[in-house]
């Protein structure tokens, strides 16, 4: 089993910046993937960004060059650094871990990020 807690989001003016972090406890060995993913109101979960644990990172083309992810491993964290941010990234962010022989889903509880114009 893999816990994650999301921090890190709010209210920012378009053009800003936030960072989220998700802190993985438990079986963090297992995990073979992290990442990100949003939910807009009326919308269906998106990947947002995700990173192996051998370090190869895959982004959404709507985030390509504003948004980075990122890990500390000593802090068993994973980071989703976001500049430029735009109305349309106003979504709940969860954070995922793909853990496991058969690459099973752990989600966060969310951190909801708006962006006002």
């Amino acid at each position: 089993q893999v816990q994650l807690v999301e921090s890190g989001g709010g209210l920012v003016q378009a053009g800003g910046s936030l960072r989220l972090s998700c802190a993985a406890s438990g079986s963090i060995f297992s995990i073979n993937a992290m990442g990100w993913y949003r939910q807009a109101p009326g919308k269906q979960r998106e990947l947002v960004a995700t990173m192996t644990s051998g370090g190869s990172t895959n982004y959404a083309d709507s985030v390509k060059g504003r948004f980075t992810i990122s890990r500390d491993n000593a802090k068993n964290t994973v980071y989703l650094k976001m500049n430029s941010l735009k109305p349309e990234d106003t979504a709940v962010y969860f954070c995922n871990a793909e853990a496991g022989s058969n690459w099973s889903n752990y989600w966060g509880q969310g951190t909801q990020v708006t962006v006002s114009s």
